[in-house]
């Protein structure tokens, strides 16, 4: 197999490829491959597996070096070492691929497991449980994992802009200024997935977007990941708003937790509404996650189990 790679950092060769070329030595020797520089790209040569890793190492090293931090042949053994541990785990089903440092992510819990395999199966996906589960997370994990892949070409995250008490209206500054607190959640997740760098300019390019859920109204959203975040804070009509989007080659992925719902009063959320609706219908998946599958701090556990005990009481 023969790869070419287009290097994004023609000018910084020598910190790429390593005093006398050492860096591309190191993965010659490693992955048992040809790497033959040419005219600002790189061609690899072997056999297929090794190739795709090698590309992949040479991407992360990039990715390193836009971001002003340097590199060295321990960085690389390291990048080696974590996807080699990756594609092991990948190919017994229980992770997911990310761009980050971190390579993959991996579920805590049978009820994770059980909601990203959900995940795979189905077009569209309910997935209802307390704060702490990894609800959005694991969500935004399997729209990055299947964008890595080259299965989508599009990530859309959308919110509700939802009060929790507080007025949008009295917030400080234009519009943008106004949501973003709302989005913060989800900016967070992908933060945690891809080097900030590559986070920027997929949204320049408009590969990822992270939006108000009012944003979304007549579109149609083909091979893409479109993912609903709190949508216990949707009304009925929002929610059927939001799931007519669907386009060709693509996921949905609505995430909530029922428990903490900031609709008006006499407000049906969406997302209950949904649920019952939809129950039994082929390619659409539903997961409840429990308080077994909290996996932030211990505290969250307890603290979600003392208001569920004082409710049960009132």
């Amino acid at each position: 197999m023969e790869l070419k790679i287009q290097l994004e950092l023609d000018s910084q060769r020598l910190e790429l490829f390593g005093p006398a070329d050492a860096h591309l030595r190191l993965l010659k020797s490693s992955l048992n491959i040809q790497i033959t520089a040419r005219d600002g790209s790189v061609v690899l040569t072997g056999e297929p597996e090794p190739v795709r890793r090698a590309a992949e190492v040479l991407n992360l090293m990039q990715q390193r070096i836009l971001n002003h931090r340097s590199i060295g042949e321990n960085d690389i053994k390291e990048l080696l070492a974590n996807i080699a541990i990756a594609k092991a785990r990948a190919e017994r089903g229980k992770v997911i691929e990310v761009y980050s440092h971190k390579g993959v992510i991996e579920p805590f819990t049978d009820g994770q497991r059980r909601y990203i395999e959900t995940m795979a199966k189905n077009d569209m996906t309910f997935c209802i449980g307390p704060a702490g589960t990894g609800k959005t997370y694991l969500a935004v994990a399997v729209a990055v994992s299947m964008l890595k892949k080259k299965e989508i070409r599009k990530i859309v995250l959308a919110r509700p802009a939802v009060e929790a008490g507080e007025r949008l209206g009295f917030l400080p500054g234009d519009l943008q200024a106004k949501v973003n607190p709302y989005l913060r959640p989800l900016f967070d997740s992908l933060e945690d997935m891809m080097e900030f760098g590559q986070m920027r300019k997929f949204m320049e390019m408009d590969i990822i977007e992270v939006i108000p859920l009012a944003f979304m109204r007549g579109r149609t959203l083909n091979e893409a990941v479109v993912i609903c975040d709190e949508a216990q804070n949707t009304t009925s009509s929002q929610m059927l708003m939001f799931l007519t989007r669907l386009g060709r080659g693509s996921k949905m992925i609505i995430t909530g937790d029922i428990t903490q719902t900031d609709l008006e009063k006499g407000q049906t959320s969406g997302l209950i509404d949904a649920s019952m609706k939809l129950q039994g219908i082929s390619g659409i998946g539903f997961v409840e996650l429990q308080r077994a599958d909290i996996v932030r701090h211990k505290l969250v556990h307890r603290i979600v189990e003392a208001y569920d005990q004082n409710k049960s009481t009132q």
